[in-house]
């Protein structure tokens, strides 16, 4: 077993535990595993893994800013999208998986492009959504790490399949616990 990929799925499930809290320091564990996983990813060739795990990163310093007083525009409520946007969502996310697919697909030795491609481009989504407070982000989330399970698995990270399904699981947990904050504050 590598050692990092142990490091970082356990900071990775702090980041969801916290996450599902609603506690700030969620973020930084999550930016310490995303920038982790970028290394292993680019080990077993999943190239838009890494590259998402690059953009977790980011968003952890996007996600830290948002629920904190920087910047002046702290998220504190829980909110829900329209249908309409979610239809938005569904659409552009995956004509961009399907480019992105395309893209290493023909250009790099990736495998599993258009799978990869569709996990990668729809977290980029659901976080930018867990960062708003959106409760149905979690929606996306079980998906998500319902199909991450099967691909990490079939790439032989056994490690992230079982975190992947952890966090299938907890995603459930998140969904319930947000919609209930929600109802609360409304």
């Amino acid at each position: 077993m590598n050692p990092l990929e142990i490091i970082a799925t356990l900071t990775g499930l702090i980041f969801l535990i916290l996450l599902i809290r609603q506690n700030i320091w969620c973020w930084l564990f999550g930016i310490f595993s995303s920038f982790l996983s970028v290394y292993l990813f680019i080990q077993v060739q999943l190239y838009s893994e890494a590259m998402l795990y690059v953009f977790y990163g980011l968003f952890g310093i996007y996600g830290w800013i948002k629920w904190s007083d920087v910047g002046g525009e702290k998220i504190d409520s829980f909110q829900k999208l329209p249908l309409s946007r979610h239809a938005t969502f569904i659409i552009l996310g995956s004509i961009l998986a399907f480019g992105l697919g395309k893209i290493f697909d023909t250009y790099t030795d990736a495998d599993k492009t258009y799978i990869d491609s569709s996990t990668t481009i729809f977290s980029l989504f659901a976080t930018f959504l867990e960062a708003h407070k959106y409760v149905y982000a979690w929606i996306y989330w079980i998906i998500i790490n319902g199909i991450s399970t099967w691909l990490y698995y079939s790439k032989d990270l056994q490690i992230y399949a079982v975190l992947m399904f952890i966090y299938f699981v907890l995603s459930f947990v998140g969904l319930y616990s947000w919609e209930k904050a929600y109802r609360k504050q409304s």
